[in-house]
């Protein structure tokens, strides 16, 4: 998350991602840092022990939250 504001604050769209058990988790941060409007997308959980071939599909799941995350004001 802290990248996610940092990136913001220098004016590059930017959005976190991380698994959905960590979404309370990336809230809170997000409000610690006083962006509580950062942009975040969440995969399935779990991730330590995906496969490769799991992980790819996890992220081909969330492609476009990411791209419309970054494109839509």
């Amino acid at each position: 998350m802290h990248d996610t504001v940092w990136f913001e604050i220098q004016g590059k769209p930017a959005v976190a991602v991380a698994s959905i058990e960590f979404k309370d988790a990336a809230q809170t941060q997000a409000d610690a840092l006083g962006m509580s409007g950062a942009r975040c997308v969440f995969v399935a959980h779990p991730i330590q022990d995906a496969t490769d071939d799991e992980m790819r599909a996890k992220a081909d799941a969330v492609v476009a939250e990411v791209i419309e995350a970054l494109t839509v004001n």
